[in-house]
């Protein structure tokens, strides 16, 4: 029986952020209220308090437990019966060690928005104080939660495509290919400020999740990065591009290239691993396929639900046959389906599925700020080889 069987109830969460106009909050809300793991009963939402009641009603929350501070939602649920279990931080990136930090310390468990901070100090301070306080910290990289994903990290596991020999991936937006600068509301777009997206936007919002998710499927870390980092968009303070070569741990080499200021572009995402036996294709575009191209055989396109596929793509599929689609919501509540098993264990003492285990960590988000310093180091040596540290801090 998984943990959360055995809890047998709803597990209870606050929220940090997500008032309007966050695209991100209301995705998260969707995605921990979809399987019926957690109740969303608190919530600090905004700093603003029309805004923050507007967000409270929107998310169901009484007004006696929608907080002006994250430390008033803290101390008031825990003085409740009822207090909440768990937070989910969806708030701009330089809130986001000093946010999670006071949740855990508190004996609260955290679901934060990626990058998991601006620094890879602050990453190693997040993950030791999980590690001490024995909290969960799990960070949502969404398309981690995608079934054909974790079939593709199954699949390179089994040695289906032999040895890993190289890696590409690509994420490509077109959010900012405009001067987004002069708009209106430019002030109140925090991810053009670096002092609040951080040291490298393109690296953090986009680059992390290209980082993730070839370290995901591929099963293993980078040992080294080669990169040029910069700007597409005249006269823009924050990174919009960036191109860089890789290794792997294991010795496989590796490209990437991400782009906020693609014109056109779409969120468009492609992961493509060459093995010594075959080859693996998947595109966010048709996020519920995945190519199979052997050397000696037929290319097979393997389509989410089918009963063949792996237990850990099985767990993920919601729909257990073919040709009914599911998307990204769907895959944001895998991760909360993740992060509700693992609490549950903690509160029951108990050992999680397995399968529940594989959802971005504290480590992984540890990693996440390492490849970007590694990349700004590279970058500001004309691309010269920096080597990532290993170990999980």
């Amino acid at each position: 029986m998984a943990a959360w069987e055995a809890l047998g109830r709803p597990l209870r969460l606050g929220f940090v952020g997500g008032a309007a106009p966050s695209a991100i909050g209301p995705a998260h809300l969707v995605a921990a209220r979809m399987d019926g793991r957690f109740a969303v009963l608190a919530g600090c939402f905004s700093r603003d308090a029309g805004k923050a009641g507007a967000a409270a009603a929107a998310f169901g929350v009484v007004p006696a437990r929608a907080y002006p501070t994250v430390g008033a939602m803290i101390a008031g649920e825990a003085g409740r019966p009822d207090g909440i279990e768990a937070v989910a931080i969806v708030t701009p990136n330089d809130t986001h060690h000093a946010f999670a930090s006071a949740a855990m310390e508190a004996g609260l468990h955290v679901m934060l928005d990626k990058p998991v901070a601006n620094s890879t100090a602050e990453a190693e301070d997040l993950l030791g104080l999980a590690r001490r306080q024995g909290t969960v910290l799990r960070l949502a990289h969404a398309y981690a939660g995608y079934p054909m994903l974790r079939e593709a990290r199954a699949l390179v596991e089994a040695g289906r495509i032999g040895a890993l020999r190289a890696v590409q991936v690509e994420y490509l937006g077109g959010g900012l290919a405009g001067a987004v600068e002069a708009l209106p509301d430019a002030r109140a777009r925090w991810r053009l400020d670096p002092a609040r997206s951080g040291p490298s936007l393109v690296l953090g919002d986009i680059g992390t999740h290209a980082h993730h998710l070839a370290c995901f499927v591929a099963g293993e870390g980078f040992a080294a990065v080669s990169a040029e980092v910069g700007t597409l968009q005249p006269g823009r303070a924050v990174h919009d591009y960036a191109q860089l070569r890789f290794r792997l741990a294991g010795g496989a080499r590796g490209t990437m290239t991400l782009c906020q200021a693609a014109a056109g572009a779409e969120n468009d995402i492609q992961l493509r691993l060459l093995g010594s036996e075959g080859q693996l294709l998947w595109t966010h575009a048709r996020h519920n396929e995945l190519v199979l191209a052997p050397l000696d055989g037929f290319r097979t396109i393997l389509p989410r639900g089918h009963p063949r596929l792996s237990a850990a793509a099985t767990r993920a599929a919601r729909f257990r046959r073919t040709g009914h689609y599911e998307g990204l919501h769907e895959a944001f509540a895998n991760l909360y389906l993740d992060f509700a098993e693992a609490v549950a264990a903690r509160v029951l003492g108990i050992a999680p599925d397995p399968l529940a285990m594989e959802a971005p960590d504290g480590t992984a988000g540890l990693e996440g700020m390492r490849f970007v310093a590694a990349c700004l180091d590279s970058a500001a040596r004309d691309g010269a080889w920096v080597a990532m540290p290993s170990g999980s801090g």
